[in-house]
């Protein structure tokens, strides 16, 4: 496990058709200490997904910086991983060698990957499947081999971008259920972006409630609700019910001011 910082954390993309700049991120501090897990959620467009390419290396800030472990990220490393919402898995790779392609990019193929990789074929469920390709599994199915590779390099960071976005409700809650048993075993420090007000509820040890862009931090909330969450009687839960409430009016009054200035811009 690593703590991950952002530092006055700003993002801005240079749009060459249209002249102009956009910023997508506008001086972003937090600090995620090792182990939480931290769910941001926020109007589209808002720079979540900018947030955690900038935490994984995979853009570099315009302004402030973002550390992990105390290190300040110039780029893609070992110690962080990305699960992403469409799988962005190989169709003509069996299971097992989706998830050993993590290592192998990474020159770490050895004798002891085929052990590392059954085991974490085995943690995510998916015992049996290894030689299947991916159309041959549920959807669900394929977002487990999409954690497992990601875990089969032992990052001390892992990323989510809307992991369980596309998937139905029922086997979104089955997912959700699944990937905190698991994630309590491999301890890693998460931070997950979701549109889902519940899934942050039910997921997070804290929630970064965006403002519409540019991205700023609106609110950081304490979800001080016992764990496990994955039963159904933790809606009613009274803290659930406040937290629900209060991160919707946010959202509502962000995804309102947003639409005024598209209005006024037309």
């Amino acid at each position: 496990m690593l703590d991950v910082t952002s530092e006055n954390l700003t993002v801005e993309y240079e749009l060459i058709r249209e002249k102009e700049t956009l910023t997508a991120l506008w001086n972003m501090s937090v600090k995620i200490p090792a182990g939480e897990f931290l769910v941001v959620v926020g109007p589209s467009g808002c720079g979540k997904t900018t947030f955690i390419n900038a935490v994984v290396g995979l853009i570099k800030p315009s302004d402030g910086r973002v550390l992990c472990g105390g290190q300040e990220v110039t780029g893609p490393g070992n110690d962080r991983a990305m699960v992403f919402q469409d799988y962005a898995l190989m169709p003509w790779r069996t299971i097992k060698k989706n998830v050993e392609f993590g290592l192998e990019l990474q020159g770490r193929l050895n004798a002891n990957t085929t052990q590392n990789v059954d085991y974490y074929i085995n943690l995510v469920g998916l015992w049996g499947f290894e030689e299947n390709l991916p159309h041959e599994l549920s959807g669900g199915m394929r977002q487990r081999v999409g954690l497992a590779r990601a875990l089969a390099t032992d990052p001390k960071v892992l990323t989510m971008d809307e992991p369980f976005g596309a998937l139905d409700a029922m086997t979104r809650e089955v997912m959700q259920a699944e990937f905190e048993k698991i994630l309590s075993k491999t301890k890693q420090t998460v931070i997950f972006i979701t549109h889902s007000i519940d899934e942050a509820i039910t997921m997070g040890d804290r929630i970064v409630v965006m403002t519409a862009g540019p991205g700023r931090i609106k609110a950081v909330l304490d979800v001080d609700i016992p764990r496990p969450r994955w039963e159904a009687d933790v809606r009613n839960h009274a803290r659930y019910l406040e937290l629900r409430r209060e991160i919707w009016e946010m959202l509502k009054s962000e995804q309102q001011a947003q639409m005024e200035r598209e209005s006024k811009q037309g």
